[in-house]
């Protein structure tokens, strides 16, 4: 049976990352961001083509389901909430309501997840792949949420040390 595991970028080095997806038996990552690139030296490596390559060198396929991105304007919204809460995105711990409601309904309510489940590794994990440290502050929740309701997959969400 297929697993899901999530996974943000801050908090991760590159190598304690890969090591996380070893852990947990990856097999294939799933890119749910819009826009491929992360800003900072420090998270270079989380740039698409840095990041492309080093999965590969570590034998991890790659896909990038920018279907499950969240659009421009939910993006938008979200950072209105966290600057009237007083939070950034890298330390941000959850998803304002409204940003919840309209992703649910724009986004998971819109795109057919059968043929993605289906062509999902059934002999070990696939990672949903974002940036934000905790997946309870990131859309990848949402997506993971409604994959273990519909399809009965098991979750894990991978947090750095």
């Amino acid at each position: 049976m297929a697993r899901i595991a999530t996974i943000g970028v801050y908090g991760w080095t590159l190598d304690g990352w890969l090591d996380a997806l070893r852990a947990a038996d990856t097999r294939l990552v799933l890119d749910v961001r819009q826009r491929r690139g992360v800003r900072g030296s420090e998270y270079s490596w989380a740039n698409a083509q840095r990041l492309e390559a080093k999965l590969a060198e570590a034998g991890i396929p790659y896909e990038h389901r920018k279907e499950l991105a969240p659009t421009t304007e939910l993006r938008r919204l979200q950072y209105r909430e966290d600057d009237r809460v007083g939070v950034g995105k890298r330390s941000r711990v959850g998803l304002a309501p409204e940003y919840v409601e309209r992703y649910n309904r724009e986004i998971l309510g819109q795109v057919d997840l059968r043929p993605i489940v289906e062509a999902l590794p059934t002999d070990g994990s696939s990672a949903l792949m974002c940036v934000e440290r905790e997946a309870e502050a990131c859309h990848r929740s949402l997506v993971a949420t409604l994959l273990a309701s519909e399809f009965g997959l098991p979750v894990a969400h991978l947090t750095p040390p």
